[in-house]
């Protein structure tokens, strides 16, 4: 069966290390960053062979929100255009980007009992912003198949 935290974690620890920016796990991360992810899981759909587990195989689905703040630092300071766009860029990166000599995604995903059988951008939430604290947001979808190992 696939264990969703466990995934979470294995997605989130990679998007954290390859970023070199703070994941906070439905909310914002410790520390009051300046740029950071909200990643949740906002679905979960089963599969399986006929007359084994019916959990065998699943495909989750990822909201990654792209966080660009004002520096607490700098009462002057707003969240940026340009850090937003890298931020997303950056996710999409994480998530989707292949060798071009293997094929195979640039940045592996690693979890204990499961692998990745496919990613893909999956419905897109938009942007938002809020001039008032100088946040500025967009929301990326991820889809995982994943199986059992």
């Amino acid at each position: 069966m696939i264990k969703s935290r466990v995934f979470t974690d294995a997605y989130a620890t990679t998007l954290t290390n390859v970023s070199g920016k703070p994941v906070g796990r439905g909310r914002q991360p410790d520390g009051r960053p300046d740029a950071y992810y909200i990643l949740w899981r906002v679905d979960r759909q089963t599969s399986g062979a006929p007359f084994t587990d019916l959990n065998e195989d699943a495909t989750l689905i990822y909201q990654v929100t792209c966080i660009s703040a004002p520096d607490t630092t700098d009462p002057d300071s707003h969240g940026a255009q340009n850090q937003l766009e890298w931020l997303e860029d950056k996710a999409r990166e994480v998530t989707l980007a292949r060798d071009p000599a293997t094929g195979l995604w640039l940045h592996t995903i690693t979890a204990p009992g499961i692998k990745v059988m496919g990613r893909r951008a999956d419905a897109e939430a938009g942007g938002t912003s809020d001039p008032t604290d100088g946040i500025m947001s967009s929301a990326l979808r991820f889809a995982f198949d994943l199986t059992s190992t």
